[in-house]
């Protein structure tokens, strides 16, 4: 029952660090653009939006449509990146053990 006990203590140290990559990855920021930079988006390490950042050439009323495509490239390719950043930090967490449900 010994190696229970000390799978139990490192499996709360894994958790205890997993509580404090996730605080870090708040903190942690990524930048995507669209439009050859006309879009800009900062998204966090949580996938949180924190700025949508449009220049003014790109607003034509009568083409919303290309504004609105130009937004969500932007905001998937953060999304995208944030995620990456929080799957290498947690890879270098755990070793690189795929474990489900830490992410």
């Amino acid at each position: 029952m010994k190696g229970m006990g000390n799978m139990m203590k490192q499996a709360q140290k894994l958790q205890s660090k997993m509580l404090k990559l996730q605080e870090e990855m708040a903190e942690k920021t990524v930048e995507a653009s669209s439009g050859g930079g006309m879009v800009k988006v900062v998204a966090n390490g949580r996938q949180q939006l924190l700025s949508i950042q449009i220049e003014k050439e790109v607003v034509d009323p009568d083409d919303l449509e290309m504004l609105q495509d130009l937004i969500l490239a932007a905001v998937n390719d953060a999304l995208l990146k944030s995620q990456e950043m929080v799957t290498g930090e947690m890879s270098k967490l755990t070793g690189g053990m795929n474990i489900p449900g830490l992410m």
